[in-house]
């Protein structure tokens, strides 16, 4: 137990540190490069967060537990939800939640929870379209793969237009940054993420085991949590920098990005994945689609003045999640 503990804790402050500066690069880079945070966050630093959960998910797979794969999957979506709330709640903003540019992070999260709803689908009808397996991948992966292109296609072109409407952000946030420097440290954060987050995800997960609770339990809350540890963190270093867009399109980018994670677990896999892992995961999605569009309603909607932790919108995504929680916790293990 105490090995356990201070493996975690000692992981756990490699990815604060990381992801602390794996945001500053970023950031760097979305400056430099003109991309804009949106999409820098949707894409670049949500796949980089992303890391530990595809480690760790291999890993399960090949161990034979596909059910805390999975639920470690949908669970991070689950979470990321939660830290945005949390940042909403602590962010004292006008109007839109979060978000100056609603519209984006609209598209954004609508690809999440398009993505989402597939692999509920998946889920539900996984032994009806097992023998339809393309070289044992499910076409529901291979349905979220080619949806998730055009969708990180669509908000790249959105954001290409978006930029000309708009003055651009003032530069010069990070004096003497060059694209080389930032790239290298942005890469070395990004490995330490990816070497610490399967010793956290461990660690976390033999604390778990005398819980006596079911693997989708597990995955979906422990574990999930703990490799959303570097969203958590990556999030809130760029509410500090002021950098809303790039903290928000984190959270969405990585949720859209744990979808298509599903894709290399199947093949590699030895059966049918929506086949072989519990149904049950199904209430993860619905709850992440529920908190997703919920969130998207918070930022369409054009609140005169909101007030500091009375925040409708982010207290809804919170029941959602820990609503989805206690149903998984009282439903029969798996």
């Amino acid at each position: 137990m105490l090995e356990s503990s201070v493996q975690f804790a000692v992981c756990a402050f490699i990815i604060v540190v990381a992801g602390t500066l794996l945001t500053r690069f970023a950031d760097a880079i979305a400056e430099i490069t003109k991309l804009g945070r949106l999409v820098i966050g949707s894409v670049l630093l949500a796949g980089t967060t992303s890391l530990p959960e595809i480690t760790v998910d291999i890993s399960a797979i090949r161990m034979g537990m596909p059910d805390i794969a999975v639920g470690d999957l949908l669970g991070s979506s689950l979470a990321n939800l939660a830290i945005l709330a949390l940042l909403d709640l602590s962010n004292h903003s006008q109007g839109k939640m979060l978000s100056r540019q609603a519209a984006a992070h609209a598209l954004s999260g609508s690809l999440s929870a398009a993505l989402t709803a597939i692999v509920g689908i998946g889920l539900l009808t996984g032994k009806a379209l097992a023998e339809y397996a393309v070289f044992g991948v499910s076409p529901i992966c291979i349905l979220v793969a080619v949806v998730y292109a055009f969708g990180a296609r669509m908000i790249y072109l959105d954001q290409r237009i978006a930029m000309k409407e708009v003055p651009p952000e003032e530069p010069g946030a990070h004096p003497g940054m060059t694209l080389g420097k930032a790239a290298l440290g942005f890469a070395v954060c990004g490995t330490a993420i990816l070497i610490a987050g399967p010793y956290l995800a461990s660690a976390a997960g033999r604390l778990a085991e005398e819980t006596g609770l079911g693997k989708t339990f597990v995955g979906s809350t422990l574990v999930a949590f703990s490799t959303s540890l570097p969203e958590l963190v990556s999030s809130l270093a760029a509410l500090r920098l002021g950098a809303i867009d790039l903290a928000i399109g984190n959270v969405f980018g990585s949720n859209a990005f744990n979808m298509i994670i599903l894709l290399p677990l199947d093949a590699i896999e030895p059966g049918p994945l929506f086949a072989t892992v519990a149904p049950t995961h199904a209430v993860t999605c619905v709850a992440a689609i529920l908190a997703t569009m919920i969130a998207i309603m918070g930022q369409l909607y054009r609140a005169e003045t909101r007030v500091r932790f009375i925040e409708p919108d982010a207290w809804l995504i919170i029941a959602c999640v820990i609503g989805a929680m206690a149903l998984l916790y009282y439903l029969p293990a798996l």
